[in-house]
């Protein structure tokens, strides 16, 4: 059965919740491994079928240390992965659309197949004190997290992808 790599990373909280709340949701489907994005690296892209990457927007863009999970595995697996299907997950303080961009240009690059439309989910912090504390994400928006691990898992058990 193919096992669903789930790659986070975060600083305040909040993309942990999406993808815990995604992973939970997911288990009841097949395997799933979640990892921080500092310790994913190509063999775990080698191994999953299928991936989830969330990540937190910074600063307009990916966070840094998300890009240097990408960074580390992008050559290591380009033409080794190609075909299988991703999704996104992205929490923003504003609108979060150049980080899906950004990880939509790298998983195109890759050829992997987007399976599911991004999650942006906005905190709307925009004050200094705002965006450095420890988010909550609330209950409707990891439902929806929880859909997209569970759809992902699935197909993944089914053999749609």
């Amino acid at each position: 059965m193919s096992t669903l790599l789930i790659v986070y990373h975060t600083r305040t909280g909040g993309s942990r919740q999406m993808a815990e709340s995604a992973a939970d949701a997911a288990r009841e489907h097949g395997p799933v491994l979640v990892m921080t994005a500092d310790q994913a690296g190509p063999a775990d892209l080698l191994k999953a079928g299928g991936y989830l990457f969330c990540e937190p927007e910074n600063l307009a863009a990916i966070s840094g240390v998300m890009k240097d999970f990408f960074d580390r595995c992008y050559y290591p697996v380009l033409g080794r992965i190609e075909g299988r299907p991703y999704a996104q997950m992205v929490c923003a303080g504003s609108d979060g659309e150049n980080a899906v961009r950004q990880t939509a240009r790298i998983a195109t690059g890759w050829r992997l197949k987007e399976v599911q439309p991004p999650l942006i989910v906005c905190t709307h912090a925009q004050t200094p004190e705002a965006i450095l504390a420890e988010k909550t994400i609330p209950e409707a928006d990891l439902a929806k997290c929880r859909e997209i691990g569970a759809a992902l898992a699935a197909g993944l058990a089914m053999g749609v992808f």
